[in-house]
């Protein structure tokens, strides 16, 4: 099974249990409400919006201006997200089965794009090359996702054998600023950065890796991933006085891009 295959699978394995195992942060979301205070209407799409965690945020906090086109690959997360949505009466959405790199949406049709952990996913040139394409004049495209050297200091890079080294797919932060600045008319307005105490026990945490609530997990052989985790059940003992009380930092980085216009000569 080559890798896309077996990341698909993954997908369609996890989408029901999804939310569960998965942090949903809120604090992007205030940025992005910041940033579009002033839009009366919003027209989005969210690339890769999985099981819908994120686009409820969104949804609770730009209300009933916002209109979201929740785009992802995986159809039975888009199963999901439809159910989940529809328990909060949210109507004011259309779900699309298609790949980032490929978004089926008019040219300038949209004030904003957003992408929530799941720019590691596409094809990044083709990504920001669609969004231009679909976005209005003076849009906005948020990326919201954690950098290679972030994912080597949380609690999987540190103390899961392997995962660092495994996941070679997440971003360098020269790598992002290098292929948004590649594309005409986009520009790079701003970047966030988020750092955020985690407490958890490490029954939940195996329990996490068990459902791989990362894909990078899908990238172990049944028997490296069993001695990975009890390494890491070992690692956690040592290192935490409390296994019921393990704390730790996550990092995440949300770049801020706008679509300009290019000044004929």
């Amino acid at each position: 099974m080559n890798n896309r295959k077996r990341i698909h699978r993954h997908f369609s394995d996890i989408a029901e249990i999804y939310r569960n195992i998965r942090k949903t942060d809120n604090r992007p979301i205030f940025v992005i409400k910041r940033e579009l205070q002033r839009l009366p209407v919003i027209h989005g799409a969210d690339i890769g919006c999985g099981a819908g965690r994120y686009d409820r945020e969104l949804f609770l906090n730009l209300g009933d201006r916002l209109f979201l086109f929740a785009i992802d690959e995986n159809e039975k997360m888009l199963t999901y997200l439809r159910r989940y949505l529809s328990m909060f009466n949210i109507t004011q959405f259309k779900a699309i089965r298609a790949i980032g790199s490929s978004i089926p949406l008019y040219a300038n049709s949209v004030n904003c794009v957003f992408t929530f952990n799941a720019v590691h996913h596409f094809n990044l040139p083709m990504f920001l090359k669609e969004s231009v394409r679909i976005l209005k004049k003076d849009g906005y495209l948020f990326v919201y996702t954690r950098l290679h050297s972030q994912n080597k200091r949380n609690i999987w890079g540190r103390y899961f054998p392997g995962f660092y080294e495994k996941e070679k797919r997440l971003y360098r932060l020269k790598e992002m600023e290098s292929a948004i600045s590649q594309v005409s008319c986009l520009q790079l307005q701003s970047i966030e950065y988020f750092k955020f105490r985690r407490l958890s026990s490490l029954h939940f945490l195996k329990e996490q890796a068990r459902k791989r609530h990362y894909s990078t997990f899908c990238y172990y052989e049944k028997e490296e991933f069993k001695n990975a985790l009890q390494d890491f059940e070992k690692n956690i003992r040592e290192n935490f006085p409390d296994p019921q009380k393990v704390i730790w930092i996550d990092e995440n980085i949300m770049f801020l891009i706008r679509k300009i216009n290019l000044v004929e000569s």
